[in-house]
C-alpha cells in the first residue's frame, strides 16, 4: 500500500483506498506552515495507515488543528472520531449535515451501504449559511455550501502556490433519495463550481484534475 501522494509542496493525498484502507473515500492534507487541516476522514479501519501517512508527510513539529468534513456520508466521516482522539483537531462540518452525524444516523449518513453503523459524532464547528472562512497557520481555507449530493454538503477552496485549489469530494454524486439528495439543487451547484474556475480539483473518487480545462470538462461531465 502507497503512504501518501505529493500533490503540490505542503498538499497531499494521505487517505483513500489504496492509501489506507478499503472503503475509504480520498482523504487530503494541507500545511499552512504553523498548523495543517485535514479534508475528511475515510471509514475509519485504516486508521494506523492514516495517522502514519499524516506523520510521514509533516513530521512531529506541524499540528493538523482543523478537519473539515465535506459531506456526512460514512467513507468521508466514519474515522472522524479517532482522529480528533488522536491529533486534538476540530472537526467542523455544515450544520444541514451535522444533524445526521450527531444523531448516529445511518441511513442518511449511508453507514448501512457499508455494512456498518454511524456512532454519533459530535461536531466542534457547525457552518452556518452559504460560507465560511477559516484562518489555518498562515493560509486561509474558505468553506462553500454546495448541497444537492447531501443537505450540507459543502466544497472547500484555497491558494497555493499561485493556483486556487477546489476539494469537491463528490462532484460526481450520487444522487439517490435515500440520502436526502435533490437533483435541482445539485445541478445548480455543478454550476457553482464551474464560476469558481478552479486550477486543480481534487475530487473524492474520480482523481486529481490539473490546469482549469481538465477541471471544467470533468465538471460539466454531470450536467444534465
Amino acid at each position: 500500500m502507497k503512504k501518501n501522494m505529493k500533490i503540490l509542496d505542503n498538499l497531499w493525498q494521505v487517505g483513500g483506498e489504496d492509501l489506507s484502507g478499503p472503503g475509504d473515500a480520498a482523504i487530503y492534507l494541507v500545511s499552512f506552515g504553523k498548523e495543517a487541516a485535514l479534508i475528511d476522514a475515510g471509514c475509519g479501519e485504516g486508521h494506523q495507515a492514516l495517522m502514519g501517512n499524516i506523520s510521514d508527510c509533516l513530521g512531529e513539529s506541524i499540528p493538523v488543528t482543523h478537519l473539515f468534513l465535506t459531506h456526512c456520508h460514512y467513507d468521508h466521516t466514519g474515522g472522524a472520531a479517532r482522529l480528533r482522539e488522536d491529533l486534538s483537531c476540530r472537526i467542523i462540518a455544515h450544520a444541514l449535515d451535522a444533524a445526521y452525524l450527531e444523531s448516529g444516523n445511518s441511513q442518511v449518513t449511508a453507514a448501512a451501504w457499508y455494512g456498518a453503523r454511524m456512532e454519533p459524532l459530535k461536531i466542534d464547528v457547525r457552518i452556518q449559511g452559504a460560507t465560511k472562512s477559516f484562518e489555518i497557520g498562515g493560509g486561509r481555507i474558505e468553506v462553500i455550501h454546495w448541497p444537492g449530493h447531501s443537505p450540507g454538503s459543502v466544497v472547500l477552496t484555497t491558494r497555493l502556490e499561485d493556483q486556487l485549489v477546489l476539494f469537491g469530494q463528490d462532484v460526481h454524486g450520487p444522487i439517490h433519495p435515500a440520502l436526502l439528495s435533490d437533483e435541482k439543487s445539485y445541478q445548480a451547484s455543478l454550476q457553482k463550481l464551474l464560476d469558481l474556475e478552479a486550477d486543480l480539483l481534487l475530487e473524492g473518487h474520480f482523481g486529481i484534475y490539473r490546469g482549469k480545462e481538465k477541471v471544467r470538462k470533468f465538471i460539466r461531465s454531470f450536467l444534465a
